[in-house]
């Protein structure tokens, strides 16, 4: 082999850092990696306190702590994005076509049901733990498309677009289970005003109205309302994205602006300081032990077996019923492959667990433990599984 030859093969792993795909996973692991170390450091306390210490001043007496603020108020953000991607979907994107939808939604519920069910296997014999059952049903975006990312052309464009797909379901999902499951007790009448603020979103829409400004005021007026009924403040970003027109009648839509001025922000911004300010697990209090500890267990095993087993599952039995059939291009190791990565959950699934067990702060340094190991395993995995998979012989044509 030539020096350039072996130039660039030293240099292709790189060069795979920085693609599209890649970049915003690769930032997060980077964040998540800063968050362990500064959590397991001197500057521990420091890190605590910044994120959870009471604010001096707040405008929002329910948001006092820096922390409540990035989970309750930056990631409405997250959600209003992860809303305007599921409307573009459903009108005019992959979930449009019902031929294309059916294997993804079918995937992405039984990515979503096993591995609550590993975990009620694991922890569901500790009544205290039972909320977290949702905590390993999520799939990471970021994470697992950049890990797609890194492999190249080494996996077909239509697991790509399974995975992703796949994964917009799956957001879909959690973001019903937060709604129904994660909801404290509701303040009727501050539940009517959120009704009130979504119908006049609704109006607008309906009376073709073309300026954002004043979407984005009803936004904040939901937001604000939704954070004091006891449902949880992010939801008000979903249901507030699903009432941006589409489109209009000039053809300009006002949901597409919207999701591209936000979507680097979104990626490069909401997404790191909210996983840096959860992802931070002090190993040195929970001890090795911890990992084996029936909460972390049963998150982990749910990612990394659960999920798998679910996707993996879903796809051989569609293909088995003439339900659906197989991405097309891709063999079997690496459809396994994909489903493997659908077990990375970090920014979903750390959020559920701040959720799912409120007031228990060494219950969420578990789960945080949890989700940690079990998506590190799943990306690792699933990235030897595709990288040393063998892609389908060509079919030779017909003469």
């Amino acid at each position: 082999m030539s020096q350039a030859s072996l130039l660039s093969a030293a240099v292709r792993p790189f060069k795979a850092l920085f693609v599209s795909d890649a970049r915003e996973g690769i930032l997060l692991i980077f964040v998540a990696i800063a968050a362990i170390l500064v959590a397991n450091s001197a500057l521990s306390h420091a890190y605590h306190d910044a994120f959870h210490g009471t604010l001096p001043w707040t405008p929002i007496a329910k948001l006092n702590t820096l922390h409540l603020w990035i989970n309750d108020g930056l990631m409405a953000i997250f959600f209003f994005v992860v809303g305007l991607e599921v409307k573009r979907e459903l009108i005019a994107g992959n979930l449009s076509d019902p031929k294309q939808r059916t294997l993804p939604i079918l995937a992405a519920i039984a990515g979503m049901a096993v591995p609550a069910a590993v975990y009620f296997a694991i922890a569901g014999g500790e009544p205290n733990l039972s909320r977290g059952w949702a905590i390993p049903a999520a799939t990471d975006i970021a994470f697992a498309m950049g890990v797609i990312g890194l492999l190249g052309t080494r996996v077909p464009p239509s697991l790509r677009l399974f995975l992703l797909t796949v994964a917009i379901v799956d957001d879909i999902g959690a973001v019903m289970i937060i709604a129904i499951f994660y909801t404290a007790k509701i303040k009727v009448t501050w539940l009517i005003a959120s009704m009130l603020a979504f119908a006049a979103m609704i109006a607008m829409n309906r009376m073709g109205v073309k300026r954002m400004l004043p979407f984005i005021v009803a936004a904040l007026a939901l937001w604000f309302c939704v954070l004091n009924s006891g449902i949880h403040a992010t939801i008000a970003g979903v249901v507030a994205a699903l009432t941006i027109p589409m489109r209009s009648s000039d053809g300009h839509s006002m949901l597409e602006t919207m999701e591209h001025a936000l979507v680097g922000w979104n990626a490069y911004f909401v997404v790191p300081v909210f996983g840096f300010a959860n992802a931070g697990v002090d190993v040195r209090e929970l001890g090795m032990e911890g990992l084996i500890a029936p909460l972390p267990l049963a998150i982990a095993a749910g990612l990394v077996v659960g999920k798998q087993v679910g996707i993996l599952g879903s796809v051989v039995l569609a293909k088995a019923l003439g339900i659906a059939k197989p991405p097309p291009g891709a063999t079997w190791t690496q459809v396994w492959g994909t489903a493997v990565l659908c077990g990375i959950g970090f920014t979903m699934s750390l959020f559920i667990g701040a959720l799912a067990f409120p007031g228990y702060p060494e219950l969420v340094e578990e789960a945080k433990l949890g989700v940690l190991t079990g998506s590190l395993i799943s990306a690792l995995l699933g990235y030897a599984i595709l990288r040393f998979a063998k892609p389908p012989k060509p079919v030779a044509p017909n003469i």
